[in-house]
């Protein structure tokens, strides 16, 4: 990672700045005031890069077409974009000052390094933020970079708890653990009583989020500029992860392909519980424990010692490219977009979970999937907001698989964590209690 801003990436800082009327205002479709104050006469062309999957893109046109409806001056162009190459299409375009979209369906992880190398357009105060009150505070706060907002929330997630009802019924169980500890003891008596295993743990680095958020632990300071990865809280909570490998609670992860081999297992019926997001429930129903759709139980992730749970924010942002020509059509497209009535429309027709709190409504609500992962929201945490977090957990997988795989022992696989991403990712952070 940089201390600042390499020397294409200033050059390309400066591109924009040359191309753009009024600096931070945007291009010269406008200074974003004319979306606010008179939107009726906007006009002009945007070009939005969607990184959905594809299968999503006729809802997604279909909103583009009531979008037209209520703008007619202003033709959106729908670009379907791989999410896997984005990130990088988009930085190779900005940098250039060439070919960026308008308007872009933006990682949450990707947000905060877009916006370090001054890529994104500031949207506090634009026709795109109107009724910011309404965004759930978790999804805001992964639109925001040093101070200001650069994105607005347009879908949001979480992890859970996602059990088999069938299976605790069996085994005499009446309700979800509420605790790590009760998880275990729920574990260890289904197997007892059903010979099914308890669970199988994610070997991926997000996955282990949970546990060391339950014990206090995070992953960063991002504010004293610290990892933290390492922290007595954090290896608490990895050692309760590894507690349930070595006393066969879970079953043992693999090493490659961890989520699918986990998620095979549930589906099929040969685990009782894994901890996994609202996406993988349209999977689970295809499965053979879950033909009947409501032998699927959804409670929000346990809590630690620390009698807190927390799971991670995953989701998307849409963003406004610093150099665009087009920013008061951008910001209307952005504001009608993320609308409640768009996310309501989203959530029903794509199963996707709304960013709004008026989107919760009782038509999306009715879903059992979506009122569980609200409610699993309320406890939810945002992951660092710095540029190229999405390395940081390349290498936290590396070393998360190792600790579960008893190929490192908690504090020494963490360790080594911190001490990669302090050498080769983050140079400008200092490891905590050191």
């Amino acid at each position: 990672m940089r201390r600042g801003i390499s020397v294409a990436a200033v050059a390309g800082v400066l591109a924009l700045a040359a191309t753009a009327c009024g600096g931070d205002s945007g291009g010269s479709g406008g200074d974003g005031s004319k979306a606010a104050k008179d939107p009726g006469s906007v006009s002009g062309t945007v070009t939005w890069w969607d990184t959905s999957n594809e299968a999503e893109g006729p809802a997604y046109d279909e909103l583009v077409k009531d979008f037209s409806a209520k703008y007619p001056k202003i033709k959106v162009k729908r670009v379907p974009v791989s999410f896997d190459a984005a990130e990088q299409k988009f930085k190779t375009a900005a940098q250039s000052g060439k070919g960026a979209p308008d308007v872009m369906r933006t990682d949450v992880g990707w947000t905060a390094g877009f916006a370090n190398l001054g890529y994104l357009q500031p949207l506090d105060g634009t026709a795109a933020l109107e009724g910011a009150d309404d965004f759930l505070p978790g999804p805001m706060s992964t639109a925001k970079y040093k101070g200001q907002t650069v994105g607005v929330p347009q879908v949001t997630d979480t992890l859970g708890l996602l059990y088999n009802k069938e299976i605790f019924k069996k085994a005499g169980i009446e309700k979800p653990p509420a605790t790590w500890d009760e998880f275990i003891e729920t574990a260890k008596t289904i197997k007892k009583k059903t010979g099914i295993a308890g669970t199988q743990l994610n070997p991926e680095g997000y996955f282990s989020l949970p546990f060391i958020y339950g014990e206090g632990g995070d992953m960063l300071d991002v504010k004293g500029k610290k990892i933290t990865v390492n922290s007595p809280e954090a290896v608490k909570g990895v050692k309760t992860a590894l507690e349930m490998v070595k006393s066969g609670v879970s079953l043992k992860p693999a090493t490659t392909d961890g989520y699918v081999n986990m998620q095979t297992a549930f589906k099929d019926g040969k685990v009782a519980m894994v901890v996994n997001g609202p996406w993988s429930t349209a999977e689970d129903y295809t499965g053979k424990a879950f033909k009947d759709k409501d032998n699927l139980g959804i409670a929000p992730v346990p809590a630690g010692s620390t009698g807190k749970a927390a799971a991670p924010i995953g989701g998307h942002n849409y963003t406004v490219y610093r150099g665009t020509k087009n920013l008061d059509a951008a910001l209307l497209f952005v504001k009608f977009m993320t609308s409640a009535k768009s996310q309501e429309y989203t959530a029903t027709e794509l199963g996707t979970l709304p960013t709004r709190t008026s989107a919760y409504t009782q038509e999306v609500t009715a879903d059992p999937v979506k009122k569980a992962f609200q409610d699993a929201l309320a406890t939810s945490k945002a992951r660092p907001a710095i540029p190229g977090v999405g390395d940081l957990f390349v290498a936290f997988d590396q070393h998360y698989v190792k600790i579960l795989r008893g190929q490192a022992t908690p504090k020494a696989g963490l360790d080594a964590l911190a001490d990669e991403w302090k050498s080769k990712l983050i140079k400008d952070y200092e490891i905590a209690g050191r």
